[in-house]
């Protein structure tokens, strides 16, 4: 996947930046290019429309959307974010961390082939940005899929393959 600018920076396969001011359009960029994109997965992690929801029959509906769900990843994630004994609790029962954890997991499990996360630390503990942190880097140069990660500045802690610096108004497809 290839998506260009105007002023030459490029969205690659691998780990991507899309950096920017508040009000730059990071999220409204996001959600546009995963509107135009069939394989391509954004979640607003705060999961404000499942309250009622388990944190397994919130995962069960992203896997009926996605085929290429990946249950052990599922599983391994949930134990490294240590979910599991949040598991049996209604969504609305849950910290705002770990409701990010949830949606964290149904992002990176997903399969899809483009993946966006906006601002994927925020609420996260420290135990939790590190697992984030390993997991985006062992994905940073993976041939085959495309990882978007916005916030306000590129975390230096993750290994780049672009940086893409939105200014106001240019998140717009």
């Amino acid at each position: 996947m290839s998506v260009g600018f105007s002023d030459g920076q490029q969205i690659v396969a691998g780990l991507n930046a899309i950096v920017g001011d508040e009000g730059s359009g990071k999220t409204r960029f996001l959600r546009q290019l995963c509107d135009s994109n069939s394989d391509a997965f954004w979640l607003d992690t705060r999961l404000l429309d499942y309250d009622q929801t388990t944190p397994e029959k919130f995962w069960a509906q992203i896997q009926m959307k996605h085929p290429r769900w990946s249950e052990r990843l599922c599983q391994e994630l949930c134990m490294a974010l240590d979910l599991e004994d949040h598991l049996g609790k209604q969504l609305y029962m849950l910290s705002n961390g770990s409701r990010r954890k949830v949606a964290l997991i149904a992002l990176l499990a997903s399969g899809a082939q483009l993946i966006c996360l906006d601002q994927p630390f925020v609420a996260l503990d420290q135990a939790s940005i590190e697992v984030l942190c390993d997991f985006l880097n062992d994905m940073a140069d993976d041939p085959l899929r495309t990882w978007l990660v916005a916030d306000y500045e590129a975390d230096p802690r993750l290994d780049w393959s672009a940086v893409i610096n939105l200014s106001p108004g240019e998140g717009a497809l």
